[in-house]
């Protein structure tokens, strides 16, 4: 059974007393699996997450987590969330946004709070992977988003790539080590592994949820786009 929602509340804080945090599930598109994280001290598994800087836009900070405590890089997939945001005019009806998936309250102390917002990712294509050219730690710079006018579809052929002896393969995401900031995240490794594997690794726990969501809108926005494609 999934987690259940909390009932709304009515609470507040000053800004002294809390603390905004982002997470990410990161998919590989074209092999249908996900990047978990693991703790090789605390041996248990996790998505990746952590606070956002000052300024730092929510979803940013999902991407740059994701980056940091796993070692992918990743952007932030539109996908159809279901959400209360409203829409601006002339934006697609927001049919496909980067919305978060679960919204997590947790104590700090008995003064502060946390709140974590859980995104849904992709790993990089190999044509921007290529663009760093200066490999994974340090000087973290965001990738340009997914594209408004692209589709999962399209975005699937482009990890299909040409192997060292002329024939087809599909593209593995690139692994940057050394991407932790702090000496907790040298503890971390992370692997791709597929969703249900990943599922029964974080079961119980909203980071299954946010795992399952993430791959159901997947699926959904490619249904989507192959009605589309039927109809054109």
């Amino acid at each position: 059974m999934p987690p259940q929602p909390s009932r709304p509340i009515s609470a507040t804080w000053p800004s002294e007393h809390l603390t905004l945090g982002a997470g990410v599930a990161i998919f590989h598109l074209a092999t249908s699996r996900v990047v978990l994280c693991y703790h090789t001290r605390d041996e248990y598994w996790f998505l990746p997450k952590g606070r956002k800087n000052a300024d730092e836009d929510l979803a940013r900070a999902a991407e740059r987590e994701g980056f940091e405590e796993s070692g992918f890089r990743n952007r932030l997939l539109p996908l159809p969330v279901r959400h209360r945001q409203p829409v601006e005019d002339g934006d697609g009806g927001g049919e496909f946004v980067r919305e978060s998936v679960w919204v997590q309250a947790e104590p700090v102390s008995r003064r502060s709070q946390y709140l974590l917002f859980w995104y849904v990712a992709e790993t990089v294509p190999p044509e921007v992977e290529r663009g760093y050219r200066g490999g994974g730690a340090g000087g973290y710079r965001p990738p340009e988003p997914f594209p408004r006018e692209g589709t999962l579809k399209g975005r699937i052929e482009e990890d299909v790539v040409v192997g060292r002896g002329g024939e087809k393969v599909i593209y593995e995401p690139v692994r940057h080590e050394g991407t932790g900031v702090d000496e907790e995240e040298a503890l971390y490794t992370s692997r791709l592994m597929s969703v249900e594997e990943a599922c029964g690794r974080l079961r119980g726990s909203i980071m299954e949820d946010v795992v399952r969501r993430g791959w159901d809108g997947i699926q959904e926005r490619l249904r989507i786009e192959a009605a589309r494609a039927r109809l054109e």
